[in-house]
């Protein structure tokens, strides 16, 4: 009896064994996503920021040209998490866009819901360290704060946006003071050397530095607040940009345009895009406002490099540790570039509110201002493309993607379409983790998204058939994509709410309507986004 027992905990030992080394063996996961960054800001997407370590991530993986999001924060985010549509995972709208009519329905909670499981409980419960560092706008009760979603250790920027500084001054008086929490309670305080790029990175490093050599992979969501408004950067980013920006917004869309077409990123004959909606153009500002706008752009352009600074610093330290060569590095934005002005947002233009901050062109970039860079410097983010963050246009919704790690094509560039929900689907398959089809004791909704590690690896070119519908929404704006032709309804103050017809592969810029030419494809494009909308549960605004 006691010799067949000892075989029997021989045997567990051993199986312990086997799975200690599988899991040894699993690829550790750096998911890095930048907040309100433009599809052109990055320098191996055209643009003129230096981004030296995430060039180098092209450099050594797969770069996305059509890979797409919803048109702000939460909504993609809640994609990103759940593999799922963001109808289904509980942000139909943002938390701070709710409506009376839609308050209650399924699929607008306002936050990360549990008909879905959430990426980061799927891999813990797999066996994987999870570690958050940044933003999370999923939720900031006490039950939906990430810590209580799947992750072992957080330091996390609970609402939309607010200031990088330790001072925690929101962008709308009901953020302000900011939330923050750190693994599962609520602070009160930051550090007085608070900067929301370096110390989130520290923070990420200090976590995965403090399991070494337990045996376990890692999941680590680097979840950059950079470079969301207000623009804020130390030195010496702060001074780096200065006087570059002074031609202009409509002069930096079109270089941005002419790089894309250089680096072969759109169609050598793809049309500027006209004037955005919104802009005024920059020979009708006066001196004053050219100088305002161009400080701006110098600051955002300061966060963008220091972003990129210390997401390099993470991944020295993975490679320091030896980890580097064995982990998946995802780098990708929420949205587009984002076309407010601080004083856009609800309520921001409160007496009480504004005397909280100095507003002075001095004082532009540093603790205390407040200062979002508008609708014209947003369009030369996009580059070539359309509109921008808030939008359905390209410009809004097509964002960057960079993907690198063990058993991921170097070098590669794919013209493929794919989808912020592709990508819980393609971790997971790196991992060799299934999605469950219950948690926690109930059923959750399947991903719609589909993994991705065929066309990272070179096996496949495609990820969605010629022939496959892809549809979205949010805030009222539609979209639905068959193959390169996409059908787009942009209500005011951005488009007139119209439906329009793009063929996406020589127009990213979505210029030319081709609604009169190819009415009966409108019309199917338009039936298919109807049954979208009955299938995930839009509910339409009522104002």
């Amino acid at each position: 009896m006691f010799r067949a027992n000892n075989c029997f905990f021989v045997f567990l030992f051993s199986s312990f064994i086997i799975s200690a080394a599988a899991a040894d063996e699993r690829p550790n996961i750096l998911l890095v996503m930048a907040d309100d960054l433009g599809w052109s800001d990055v320098g191996s997407y055209g643009g003129e920021i230096d981004t030296p370590h995430l060039d180098e991530l092209a450099a050594q993986g797969t770069l996305f040209t059509d890979f797409h999001a919803s048109v702000s924060c939460s909504p993609t985010r809640a994609m990103l998490m759940s593999g799922n549509d963001n109808h289904i995972a509980g942000l139909g709208t943002m938390s701070e866009m709710l409506v009376d009519n839609q308050r209650g329905q399924p699929g607008y909670e306002g936050y990360l819901n549990d008909r879905v499981a959430a990426l980061p409980e799927i891999l813990q419960a797999a066996g994987y360290n999870t570690y958050m560092a940044g933003k999370w706008h999923l939720g900031h009760s006490k039950e939906r704060l990430p810590f209580n979603r799947g992750f072992d250790t957080t330091l996390t920027m609970l609402v939309g946006g607010t200031s990088h500084w330790a001072d925690r001054l929101g962008i709308l008086p009901e953020d302000d003071p900011a939330k923050y929490a750190s693994n599962g309670e609520y602070l009160d305080v930051l550090p007085a050397d608070f900067y929301s790029s370096r110390s989130y990175a520290d923070f990420l490093i200090d976590a995965i530095r403090a399991n070494r050599g337990d045996g376990k992979p890692f999941f680590g969501y680097l979840a950059f607040t950079a470079p969301h408004d207000p623009v804020h950067v130390p030195e010496p980013w702060m001074s780096k940009y200065a006087g570059q920006y002074d031609e202009g917004y409509d002069v930096l869309k079109q270089e941005r345009w002419k790089a894309a077409k250089s680096l072969g990123l759109i169609a050598e004959d793809a049309q500027l895009p006209g004037s955005q909606p919104l802009v005024t153009p920059w020979e009708e500002l006066q001196l004053y406002e050219r100088r305002t706008e161009a400080r701006g752009m110098e600051v955002y352009a300061g966060m963008v490099e220091a972003m990129d600074y210390h997401y390099g610093r993470v991944v020295d330290f993975l490679q320091d540790i030896g980890e580097l060569d064995n982990t998946i590095v995802v780098f990708l934005s929420d949205n587009g570039s984002n076309p407010f002005y601080s004083v856009d947002y609800p309520g921001a233009d409160d007496p009480g509110f504004v005397a909280q901050f100095d507003h002075s062109f001095e004082n532009l970039g540093h603790p205390g201002s407040n200062y979002a860079y508008g609708p014209g410097f947003a369009a030369g983010s996009s580059g070539p493309l359309g509109l921008y963050k808030q939008t359905v246009g390209e410009g809004g919704i097509r964002v960057p993607l960079i993907v690198s790690g063990p058993g991921i094509s170097k070098g590669q560039t794919t013209r493929a379409f794919a989808y912020v929900w592709d990508i819980l689907p393609t971790l997971l398959d790196a991992a060799g983790v299934e999605y469950p089809e219950t948690f926690n004791g109930h059923q959750v909704e399947p991903p719609r998204g589909r993994s991705m590690m065929a066309l990272l690896n070179g096996g496949d070119d495609t990820l969605y058939d010629p022939e496959e519908v892809v549809s979205g929404e949010m805030a009222g704006g539609k979209w639905v994509r068959k193959g390169d032709f996409k059908a787009i309804q942009v209500p005011a103050p951005y488009g007139g709410g119209e439906w329009h017809l793009i063929n996406l592969s020589v127009d990213p810029g979505e210029a030319r309507d081709l609604s009169e030419e190819m009415p009966g494809l409108l019309s199917e494009l338009i039936a298919a986004w109807e049954a979208y909308a009955e299938e995930v549960g839009v509910v339409p605004a009522e104002l």
